[in-house]
């Protein structure tokens, strides 16, 4: 099938920012009008093509190419998306869309906010699309200016400090990418990413996975380069947060699989038992420097730390099952991260405070709160019933019976030690945040209004409707991950 869908899903986002930059004399209702119509869109479009996608054929689907793009370096316009890239499309369109509704409250430079955020989507949706690696890396670089301005400019703290160091991470891994990649141009001649499939563990292909996934750790991200995340988290405004935990770090994993899984078997299948024992670092690391954590978006962005462990632990155990649990992780961790700084932003929206020793008994008002924040913790701990149960069973039981190298188990069960220290840090914060007695100064606090209920239902149905009909995902996800297990 092809078409110009996918041109259409990334590109609107794209167009209703500069719309509103040029647009005169637009009210702050009507650039928030105008940016949830530029979101919705791309979401109904890509709903859509969910339901539209052959499952039987599988392979990449409603392509869209324009050959020698850029002529001299032969580059071409190449879209096209499979199980895997279709699921991540899904997923940002509808964090798109629900981040401007989260966004609805900001009065700061209305007109820049809303169309920087429009931007960052369509670099993350490009990301997921791209089909050709240079238009894959443009589309990579894309994220980088509006989540710098979103941070430094609507943050809170030390936003300048945060958004520099998010800069200079992300720079960093980019040069190495962009070094691998042309690398990986002189040795197969080509950036069509449907035909780089390098066999062999020679030295020089060696050096050019490692310089690959260097850029995708980054964003991932993975010990020990992941201290970005927390600073980025804590200082972000809220709907950036969600885009952040929900979709941003979602590109490393897709990155893995896309290029460092499928480009290079070989190289992955060698170095498959130092880079799950890495993912269980992130794992256990993770949730024990949670456990630490006094502060509320610092709690939860050191918790996608350890999650992430669990997509890198799946991914590197190299089965079928184990890929398809890392992908379903993914997009289950984006939608309950989500809901969880959407969640923690309301609370300090409302008692315009997050350290958790300042907080307690809000339980009694804001009962709307505690209910949904209860549902998204209960998730990421993995309770049976949410998505986060069935992406973390599915990552387990594939990783433990994948059979790929030596000790394979064991680091399973390390992985599965997380979910203790996970449940751990998810139900004292619950129990310190909104139970016990409660404090004077929150006597007239407000529970969600009817605004702020859209978007945390709508991910609280996604998570349950995962959680009790897992298949939904999971049947399209295996037509993406078989082609690369081949």
């Amino acid at each position: 099938m092809s078409g110009h869908y996918l041109s259409i899903i990334i590109f609107l986002p794209l167009v209703g920012a500069i719309l509103l930059a040029f647009l005169p004399k637009l009210g702050a209702r009507a650039v928030k009008l105008i940016a949830a119509a530029f979101t919705i869109v791309p979401f109904f479009i890509s709903a859509t093509l969910f339901f539209m996608f052959d499952k039987a054929a599988g392979g990449f689907q409603f392509v869209e190419m324009v050959e020698d793009w850029i002529p001299f370096i032969h580059v071409d316009y190449f879209l096209g998306v499979d199980g895997l890239s279709l699921t991540m499309v899904v997923l940002t369109t509808l964090l798109g869309f629900l981040a401007v509704l989260i966004s609805w409250k900001i009065d700061l430079r209305v007109r820049e906010y809303f169309a920087w955020l429009l931007v960052l989507e369509t670099g993350i949706l490009g990301v997921f699309c791209a089909l050709d690696l240079i238009l894959f890396f443009l589309f990579w670089e894309v994220e980088l200016l509006p989540m710098y301005l979103l941070i430094s400019i609507w943050g809170s703290g030390r936003r300048e400090y945060s958004a520099i160091k998010f800069v200079i991470y992300t720079i960093l891994g980019s040069a190495l990418m962009l070094a691998g990649i042309l690398l990986l141009y002189f040795t197969a001649g080509t950036f069509d990413m449907t035909q780089l499939h390098l066999a062999g563990v020679t030295p020089a292909l060696t050096i050019i996975f490692f310089l690959i996934l260097f850029g995708f750790a980054v964003k991932l991200p993975v010990f020990p380069v992941h201290t970005w995340l927390p600073d980025a988290h804590t200082d972000a405004p809220t709907a950036v947060s969600v885009i952040l935990a929900g979709i941003l770090i979602k590109m490393g994993g897709y990155g893995m699989i896309r290029i460092c899984v499928s480009m290079f078997p070989d190289v992955a299948l060698a170095y498959a038992p130092l880079l799950a024992a890495l993912a269980v670092v992130n794992v256990l690391y993770g949730a024990a420097v949670t456990l630490r954590q006094t502060d509320l978006k610092r709690l939860i962005a050191y918790s996608s730390i350890s999650h992430m462990g669990y997509v890198m632990l799946g991914i590197f155990c190299l089965s079928e099952l184990s890929l398809t649990g890392a992908t379903l992780q993914m997009f289950s961790h984006g939608i309950i991260t989500g809901l969880l700084f959407a969640m923690c932003g309301l609370v300090m929206e409302k008692t315009h405070r997050r350290l958790i020793p300042t907080l307690g008994g809000l339980a009694r008002r804001m009962p709307v709160i505690v209910a949904v924040f209860s549902v998204a913790g209960l998730a990421a701990l993995g309770l049976p019933g949410t998505s986060g149960f069935a992406a973390e069973f599915i990552v387990f039981l594939g990783s433990f019976s994948s059979g790929t190298f030596r000790f394979v188990e064991v680091y399973t069960i390390l992985g599965v030690l997380g979910i203790v220290i996970t449940a751990g840090y998810i139900l004292w914060m619950l129990q310190r945040v909104f139970f016990g007695p409660p404090k004077e100064e929150d006597e007239h606090v407000e529970d969600a209004d009817r605004l702020e209920m859209v978007p945390i239902f709508a991910l609280v149905a996604v998570i349950m409707l995962i959680g009790i009909y897992p298949a939904i995902l999971t049947d399209i996800i295996k037509t993406g991950i078989a082609p690369i297990l081949g």
